[in-house]
């Protein structure tokens, strides 16, 4: 499921239209089975329940209540290009929310046992990756902000207030992990995931989509959890 993720994610930026925002969904429906299918086969089927109801449930009801409220994210709404709509949310996103907590949650496991510090590392760790996430999908035309007021310098579209949004749910999410999942059987796959959707999105920003700022600021961002854990998995190896 990892090789099939990574060979859907090489073709995206080679195709356009229609088929990119076919292999939007695919990839999203992929990474979310490889990340509860990980949960499962590594924890139990409790700890994939918990991941469920928290990322995917959760993910959706921040996300409806955001879409409805303008909190926590901003004044923002989804086009038609993702599929079916719950409540005004496409029904992919959701799946978005667990497909990346996942790999953030283990990352932060790896490098720190503490509870509390676990928690910001993951929630960090999740929140960092829309630095790619956001710049991609609103240049794609899959959602868009009303009015995005201060933005990061390079990538005006997007309100810092979603951001922040996401930092603030991302260790909401976090903690809930943290507190009802313990220790895996082999959480390489994961530790694969999340350090190839580092240095993917770097690559593809720079290079493929025109998205220069967005590389920077996703290397910077998600660089603080991506960097430790390669820096960590390397040593341990040696």
């Amino acid at each position: 499921m990892l090789a099939a993720l990574v060979l859907v994610e090489i073709a995206y930026p080679l195709v356009h239209g229609g088929t990119r925002a076919a292999l939007t969904v695919a990839t999203v429906v992929v990474g979310y089975l490889l990340s509860v299918g990980h949960a499962w086969l590594s924890r139990g089927p409790r700890t994939a329940a918990v991941l469920i109801l928290v990322t995917t449930g959760g993910g959706f009801a921040v996300e409806a209540a955001g879409r409805a409220t303008g909190y926590p994210f901003g004044d923002y709404d989804y086009t038609g290009s993702l599929g079916p709509r719950l409540l005004g949310v496409p029904l992919v996103i959701p799946l978005a929310w667990t497909w990346m907590a996942w790999p953030a949650w283990v990352a932060a496991a790896r490098l720190t046992t503490r509870p509390w510090l676990r928690t910001g590392v993951a929630g960090l760790g999740l929140a960092a990756w829309d630095l790619f996430l956001d710049p991609q999908m609103v240049g794609e035309g899959h959602w868009h902000w009303d009015s995005p007021g201060a933005a990061l310098p390079g990538v005006p579209d997007i309100p810092i207030t979603n951001y922040l949004g996401w930092l603030v749910v991302a260790w909401v999410l976090a903690a809930a992990l943290t507190a009802t999942t313990g220790n895996g059987t082999d959480d390489r796959p994961m530790y694969a995931l999340y350090l190839w959707t580092y240095g993917s999105s770097v690559l593809a920003h720079a290079v493929f989509l025109g998205l220069p700022a967005s590389a920077a600021w996703g290397a910077a961002g998600m660089g603080l959890v991506a960097v430790p854990l390669a820096v960590t998995l390397w040593r341990s190896r040696s």
